[in-house]
């Protein structure tokens, strides 16, 4: 289950691994990542497993899964084939929350004193591979709490680096008096199940340009809304009110510069630009795409 769970709260605290599983909150009695690659990492736990790891309370720097002896020695490579590092991954590609458990074996500026606490969704924002302290190449995993999620209290707020591979200071906008706002938090989360079968009906290809983004773990599109959900559009959460696109047709869509037909002809910049590229199992709502239209064309 990707997102909040049900009767638990931001700061909830556990005094074993299985009454977090037991909530729903991390699942696994042992992995430090839930999830898989065609779904997404449901959750991880921050609890000094891996000495590259760097926690900044609404930053974390995360060491993927793998390569580890039974003494918590690296002594092989990472990979991005592992499940847990594939699930995080497409977390990152799919921009999907990922719930946060930390261990009080972790930074003590941020871990709980004893046992586990939830402390909220988190999203991973990018990451990247680099040579770990034991000398093995690892992944490592950026994550940032959402905004509106508070920062667990801690007793320092040091500098975030600014990627999971930087050891240079980098000033972050920081909170004079870091705290944990003890809160129930509903969230609503768009269906994510509609935005990725839009992209898995195109493959992550572009739908107005063609173009796929390959990346390491995966290949990226952007799922892009016809008729924005929010007011006043008010546009349904269907597939046929989402199109796949890359980042800058994306970009240029949201803000007009490109408009689509009823014939589904592209309009970029006021000149035809051919056809959206069309699946016949992906019905465009053309009601939602004169609603595009004609929002830009007043």
């Amino acid at each position: 289950m990707i997102g909040e769970v049900a009767n638990v709260r931001v700061g909830q605290e556990f005094s074993t691994r299985r009454m977090a599983h037991e909530a729903g909150v991390h699942r696994p009695l042992q992995a430090g990542i839930c999830g898989a690659m065609r779904t997404g990492a449901e959750s991880i736990v921050v609890s000094g497993g891996y000495k590259d790891d760097e926690d900044y309370g609404d930053v974390i720097v995360y060491t993927g899964h793998g390569g580890q002896d039974s003494r918590g020695r690296q002594v092989r490579n990472q990979s991005l084939d592992d499940p847990g590092n594939a699930a995080l991954v497409t977390s990152y590609l799919e921009g999907l929350p990922v719930r946060v458990l930390r261990g009080h074996q972790g930074d003590p500026a941020y871990a709980p004193t004893a046992g586990y606490r939830y402390d909220g969704l988190y999203r991973v924002t990018r990451y990247g591979s680099k040579l770990g302290i034991d000398g093995y190449l690892i992944w490592q995993f950026r994550l940032e709490s959402y905004e509106d999620a508070g920062t667990p209290q801690g007793s320092r707020q040091p500098e975030a680096p600014n990627s999971p591979d930087a050891s240079k200071s980098v000033a972050a906008a920081g909170r004079e008096v870091p705290e944990r706002i003890t809160s129930a938090v509903q969230r609503i989360v768009r269906s994510s199940a509609v935005k990725r079968q839009v992209k898995a009906w195109h493959d992550n290809c572009c739908q107005i340009c063609d173009l796929r983004i390959e990346v390491s773990g995966g290949n990226y599109s952007e799922g892009a809304y016809v008729r924005a959900l929010g007011s006043p559009h008010n546009g349904p959460d269907i597939t046929g009110n989402v199109l796949c696109l890359c980042p800058n047709c994306h970009v240029m869509f949201g803000a007009g510069a490109i408009v689509i037909e009823d014939d589904l002809t592209v309009i970029r910049g006021g000149q035809r630009a051919g056809k959206l590229r069309i699946d016949p199992r992906h019905l465009i709502d053309l009601e939602c795409v004169r609603h595009h239209r004609e929002r830009w064309r007043q």
